[in-house]
């Protein structure tokens, strides 16, 4: 037995004994917990700090498990289970009697998908059942995409770190409700907006608030120990120079068209130009930054087109106003 099978395998014991194990996708790290298990679904909730009104998503082996956990599945759901699973998107059905009411936040909706990682399907595989896996941080804080990001987070409190490199994808799964007559995208994620369309051949509404409970609505998350401020791109150096001359820590995202251009900052990230290279380092600059001992981080949203989409709404969210939560 290879070294990653025999970890694998310690992974599927630890979920079966009601454990919590960190496991690689190819969105960002999750926190994973048999999904029938009421108790160790609730250790998530404790171990993150997070709400238990806030549902989590159920990471299944394959799309053709899809009816073990939901009722009603319509033409849509099986269109886009058939197109993008494995890989980032959640779609939003009605709760199987498999799903704890615990793990969807009291709802009778769930959230489910198949993750596109080798590791994390082989654990799905070896443990032959549902995993329940936010992301693996403290509520409301930098989602991780290494295990090491894990591991300094939340340390003792995860039973066992199931190691698969860095995330390729960096940003989270799209959210689309199908629980109506037309799809909705609730979460922006590592599908695009453009390519649901294109398979659906409908335009989707990314609406700003929404009656229905996913992951990552919360008004402050994703966020750094430092505060982000978001201005218009040809803002971002004299904004920068301004709060570092009134004794701010700043750290700056700075747009690859002013890559060149001389920044009066603690710490500079240039952003890459691609978006899917964005993504995959968007969590990891804003680590950094914080490592480097900014206070204040000055960036921009790209555009809105793509995985700009995805990544404008970590963004926004990130610079979101904070609570005690998050």
């Amino acid at each position: 037995m290879s070294a990653q099978n025999s970890a694998v395998e310690q992974a599927a014991d630890v979920l079966r004994a009601g454990g919590l194990v960190a496991l690689p996708t190819e969105t960002v790290y999750g926190l994973g917990a048999n999904a029938e298990d009421p108790v160790a679904v609730a250790r998530i909730f404790e171990v993150k700090g997070r709400p238990p009104s806030h549902p989590l998503i159920v990471h299944i082996g394959g799309a053709e498990q899809l009816d073990d956990w939901v009722e009603d599945v319509p033409a849509t759901a099986r269109v886009l289970a058939e197109h993008f699973w494995p890989g980032p998107l959640t779609l939003v059905l009605r709760r199987g009697r498999r799903v704890p009411l615990e793990a969807t936040g009291g709802l009778e909706t769930v959230a489910v998908r198949v993750p596109d990682h080798p590791v994390a399907l082989e654990l799905l595989a070896a443990f032959g059942g549902g995993v329940t896996a936010p992301s693996a941080n403290r509520f409301g804080s930098v989602s991780p995409t290494t295990a090491a990001h894990v591991r300094t987070e939340l340390g003792d409190a995860v039973d066992f770190v199931l190691d698969g490199g860095a995330c390729e994808v960096g940003v989270e799964s799209t959210i689309v409700d199908v629980t109506g007559e037309v799809p909705t995208i609730l979460r922006p994620g590592g599908v695009t907006r453009e390519d649901l369309e294109a398979v659906l051949g409908l335009p989707l509404a990314v609406p700003a608030t929404s009656n229905v409970r996913v992951p990552g609505q919360h008004p402050s998350h994703y966020a750094p120990r430092a505060r982000v401020v978001l201005v218009e791109p040809d803002e971002i150096v004299q904004e920068a120079a301004r709060a570092q001359e009134a004794g701010r820590q700043v750290g700056v995202f700075l747009p690859p068209a002013l890559a060149d251009t001389p920044v009066k900052a603690h710490a500079v990230v240039t952003v890459p130009d691609a978006m899917s290279a964005y993504a995959r380092g968007l969590f990891g600059f804003l680590r950094e930054l914080d490592e480097q001992g900014c206070d204040l981080i000055v960036a921009s949203l790209p555009a809105e087109e793509g995985l700009g989409l995805a990544i404008a709404n970590r963004l926004r969210r990130a610079a979101g106003p904070r609570t005690a939560a998050g």
